[in-house]
């Protein structure tokens, strides 16, 4: 069949992207290596409740436009995001503000929290300028960056450990600009997003993407979108070396205009120029079928290094279940290499100087197009995702 577009990966760009298109006549296949949809936000449902397959995922923006276009596919609920951190035997609410605060200090008002703050960061600041011989304070890694933005109680407790698991390496060894600020609230406020709207699909992620691609519901649109999924875009379009060779075909006889690639964008051209790193993530699930309540609150952060994961998730609060039994979720950081699942970008000089040569070679081919979190080597949250697809679409003039 001849279609207009390929689209490599079902995840959340891909799924927009094909969306608009078919919406503006276009035919569209869409093909994904996994036997699902939805990439990373794939929930599925097990025991009555919907599990972040991927890690938790809460919808947050505001983006009023991108708001109005997620609910045309989902009805979202009111979820609010209030983690909580747990460091040795002691409990403290996310994000950092004055119920943080109060318990770590005995403190009620606001002046004494920055009292105290202020107090310990040019405490921190003098020792390292004195330990440097120097009368002017540059942060040199990510510890002494921390420590000038907070003080030595919030960094110990809820700050160094909880870093090192995520990177892998000491606060020490990490550089400065990875905390350019430590967002403080100095209200009794556990909401961890400043966004005006906030929530998660009822009924879970997967169904609202399946709504995007048409694969449920019976809404017409002027193009079509094919769902394949189980198919490996290395397999499936025919190369010449590393890259498609043209015109565009599958090894089945399709055809296509363009190619939408969601995928590592340094693994599409071979490696060629680099491999651009990443960190990794391993999860551990659990069903509790005779515990109702494992932990009361949907995200608990271990703060502490000696603890290997970095937080657990029970899945029903994320849509405030009620019913028997529960799921969990040990999310442990890890290592990239190749062949894993990567997941954060090391957007650091070495890693974004690699990337823009690659986005210079992908200029000489005008009809592939990239995208999404691996294809643009960027961190996106869920509703940059959807505003970078939806502009991507409105650029392009066929």
């Amino acid at each position: 069949m001849k279609y207009d577009y390929l689209v490599v990966g079902a995840g959340l760009f891909g799924a927009v992207f094909a969306r608009y298109m078919a919406e503006n006549g276009k035919d569209v296949l869409v093909i994904d290596k996994r036997d699902n949809i939805a990439g990373n936000i794939y929930t599925e449902e097990k025991m009555g409740i919907n599990v972040h397959k991927y890690g938790a995922h809460i919808f947050h923006t505001s983006d009023k436009e991108v708001w109005e276009y997620v609910n045309r596919f989902a009805e979202f609920n009111n979820y609010i995001n209030s983690p909580v951190a747990v460091y040795k035997d002691e409990l403290y609410n996310l994000p950092f503000n004055m119920n943080t605060f109060s318990k770590m200090w005995n403190i009620k008002t606001p002046a004494e929290a920055k009292a105290i703050i202020d107090k310990q960061t040019q405490e921190e600041k003098k020792k390292i300028n004195e330990k440097k011989g120097t009368d002017t304070f540059t942060a040199d890694n990510l510890e002494e960056q921390a420590l000038s933005l907070a003080g030595r109680d919030i960094y110990e407790k809820l700050v160094k450990g909880y870093t090192e698991k995520q990177w892998g390496r000491d606060c020490t060894e990490l550089p400065a600009f990875i905390i350019k600020r430590l967002p403080m609230r100095f209200i009794y406020d556990n909401n961890y997003f400043n966004d005006r709207f906030q929530g998660i699909p009822m009924g879970g992620y997967t169904k609202m993407v399946e709504k995007i691609l048409l694969l449920v519901g019976d809404e017409t649109v002027s193009g079509s979108i094919t769902v394949k999924t189980g198919v490996d875009y290395y397999d499936f379009v025919k190369l010449e070396g590393n890259v498609p060779a043209e015109p565009f075909e599958s090894v089945n006889g399709d055809s296509f205009g363009k190619i939408l690639f969601t995928g590592m964008i340094d693994e599409f051209f071979g490696y060629k120029l680099g491999t651009l790193e990443y960190r990794s993530l391993r999860f551990e699930t659990e069903d509790l079928p005779d515990v109702d309540n494992y932990q009361g609150n949907a995200v608990v952060n271990y703060t502490e290094r000696e603890i290997p994961y970095t937080r657990i998730i029970e899945h029903k609060h994320f849509e405030y279940g009620q019913g028997k039994g529960t799921i969990i979720t040990r999310e442990y950081p890890a290592d990239w290499k190749h062949g894993d699942e990567p997941y954060y970008p090391m957007n650091d000089d070495k890693n974004n100087e690699l990337y823009m040569k690659y986005t210079e070679l992908a200029k000489e081919f005008p009809n592939i197009l990239f995208g999404g979190r691996l294809g643009q080597y960027k961190y996106y949250n869920m509703d940059q995702v959807v505003r970078a697809a939806l502009d991507m679409c409105a650029s392009l003039k066929d």
